[in-house]
């Protein structure tokens, strides 16, 4: 990732859905001006989703998602709907694509109370209008376009961007605990697994955040850490650290510093921290023969020491005295059905859109099941939970 690129995880994720042939990938060509989308008259063309991270104007940086038809028919085609409405769970604002020659069908009507249902804003596009004799009046979350001569595109694309502001909502990993002048220190161990030349996402992001603040962001590893603390000419406001080294970090910050790690900071940023805090306490009542899912949002390349494969179970083995069991996901996987795990623990999701992660807290709750982020259960297991969380107690 360049250092002028927003993640994709950070941009408004644009979904669009439809029954078959209403036209779903030549409305997506139109409006992002490129051949985004196979187009054809075979209905199906489409047979998964397609993402693709790009400037849209007048909004800026969006990913754009293209869905198989919703009316998808034979075993394949039930396979490309469950595709299709999967990526509800990703999408900030939703484009439902009405063939104008037929209007709504069942399948649109599922699809509008879907989007009810999960909050998520949505346009109703009523597309092939050069096809139509007469057009009835819109309806304020309605426009009728023709992908073919370009009628009305662009009134969409502005309508687009006038729900996307709509939906902005204020969001900080720290700026809210800073003030002008702060000094933060950034402990980021390099290891085997540390990309090399850069810095990982939230280390970035943070930075930045950092920065926009008017505050000062000091990086150091943990072996320079406390050297680093005892050449600072006052304290710092903050002290971030990555979570695997959360146990030294803590013993050689002074108790009047506050400490967090960059895990944690991303609970609360785009999932339910509260939730992970109580969740993490299930660590204490687990027994013989549970099992726990640690998810990850990335498929990075695992290394002999990876954090959720290795360090995580050996920790809560450790911690828990018990013969625990362990099931893994990564990427886009998350499971639908819950009931087979006694703890979910998750990784910050950095990867993930709030709308992604969120989702997967609400669904854990809803089974029933207690989820919790990787730096809150290792401060857990290491008896500094208390601590990491102190920066955001007023909340």
């Amino acid at each position: 990732m360049g250092l002028q690129d927003q993640v994709s995880a950070e941009r408004i994720h644009i979904g669009f859905f439809g029954i078959r042939n209403a036209g779903k990938s030549s409305v997506v060509n139109a409006v992002t001006g490129q051949k985004l989308a196979l187009v054809s008259d075979i209905k199906g063309t489409t047979t998964d989703p397609v993402k693709k991270a790009m400037e849209l104007l007048p909004l800026g940086p969006v990913v754009i998602i293209d869905t198989p038809g919703i009316d998808d028919e034979g075993k394949l085609g039930k396979m490309r709907v469950k595709r299709a409405l999967q990526m509800l769970n990703q999408t900030d604002i939703a484009v439902l694509v009405v063939d104008g020659k037929i209007g709504m069908q069942k399948a649109d009507r599922k699809l509008v109370s879907l989007f009810e249902t999960k909050e998520i804003p949505y346009l109703i596009v009523y597309n092939k209008s050069d096809l139509c004799d007469a057009l009835p009046a819109a309806g304020e979350n309605e426009i009728y376009v023709s992908a073919v001569n370009g009628e009305n595109i662009h009134e969409l694309k502005e309508m687009i961007a006038r729900f996307a502001v709509k939906e902005e909502h204020a969001r900080y990993l720290v700026a809210d605990l800073l003030s002008e002048g702060d000094t933060v220190v950034l402990v980021v161990p390099i290891d085997s697994a540390a990309p090399k030349g850069r810095l990982i996402l939230p280390q970035q992001q943070t930075i930045r955040e950092i920065l926009d603040a008017g505050a000062s962001a000091v990086i150091t590893r943990e072996k320079e850490f406390s050297r680093t603390l005892a050449s600072l000419g006052r304290s710092p406001r903050l002290v971030i650290t990555d979570s695997q080294v959360f146990v030294q970090v803590e013993r050689e910050t002074p108790d009047e510093i506050l400490l967090t790690s960059f895990s944690i900071l991303f609970a609360r940023y785009k999932g339910n921290l509260k939730e992970a805090v109580r969740g993490a306490a299930i660590l204490d009542r687990l027994q013989d023969g549970d099992t726990v899912l640690i998810s990850e949002g990335c498929t990075h390349h695992r290394q002999c020491d990876d954090i959720g494969t290795v360090k995580m179970p050996k920790w809560v083995r450790a911690y828990t005295g018990k013969k625990i069991h362990f099931a893994f996901t990564s990427g886009g996987e998350f499971p639908e059905e819950l009931s087979e795990y006694a703890l979910v623990i998750h990784c910050g999701g950095c990867m993930l859109g709030e709308k992604e992660m969120r989702y997967r807290v609400h669904r854990s709750i809803d089974s029933g099941l207690p989820i919790t982020n990787y730096g809150i259960a290792i401060a857990q297991m290491h008896g500094i939970l208390q601590r990491a969380i102190a920066p955001f107690i007023r909340e």
